[in-house]
């Protein structure tokens, strides 16, 4: 067997198992659909990069995508202004730390959304842009606190240009399409709601 054939196959063999091991962006609770959910509250975004205002753009996408599938608005102002009671108008609070049931107590939902936005930046180069967007998404029951659906993902938009100054304006408008991208793909992986059209 010739060095290109033992390349060739070494090479296709980690292919293989990197194939393997790869998991799915997404998983869903085998129970769903007996576990009541409907009313679903969406926390504050965690964010580990981005502005505020990025935050709030992904709640909001979040909040009418889960309306389109099925799911009650549960608005939010009434949990900010719920958690602003509790945290003395503190929104800088450990979300990821708020358990799902003080969640559901207090707002008298089903479920809880936690969001986590984990790079929303850009590289620039000398003729093109890369925009990278990461979230990650974990749905837990108010009642039991275990995980109904999770999610985690990426998507990259490039730009080229051939100037710095065109390629900082293209990425800015990049941000809100790769925001969405992400919520749609994410959307689709999460089962309907009881009140889906579908």
């Amino acid at each position: 067997m010739g060095s290109f054939n033992r390349i060739f196959l070494i090479i296709t063999a980690l292919i293989v198992m990197q194939g393997c091991t790869w998991k799915q962006p997404y998983s869903v609770n085998p129970e769903y659909s007996k576990k009541g959910t409907r009313l679903i509250a969406i926390l504050p975004v965690n964010m580990k990069s981005g502005d505020a205002r990025v935050g709030q753009m992904l709640r909001e996408m979040v909040l009418n995508e889960l309306y389109f599938k099925g799911y009650p608005k549960v608005t939010l102002k009434v949990i900010d202004e719920k958690l602003a009671k509790i945290y003395k108008g503190n929104m800088d609070f450990k979300r990821e730390n708020i358990p799902p049931k003080a969640i559901g107590d207090l707002l008298g939902v089903d479920a809880v959304l936690y969001a986590s936005l984990e790079e929303c930046s850009t590289d620039f180069s000398f003729v093109y842009a890369h925009t990278y967007v990461s979230v990650f998404f974990e749905l837990r029951s108010a009642k039991t606190g275990e995980t109904l659906w999770s999610y985690r993902n990426r998507t990259v938009k490039r730009n080229y240009g051939i100037s710095r100054e065109q390629l900082e304006m293209d990425s800015c408008q990049v941000y809100e399409p790769a925001m969405q991208e992400v919520v749609d793909k994410a959307m689709q992986t999460l089962p309907d709601g009881p009140d889906s059209a579908g």
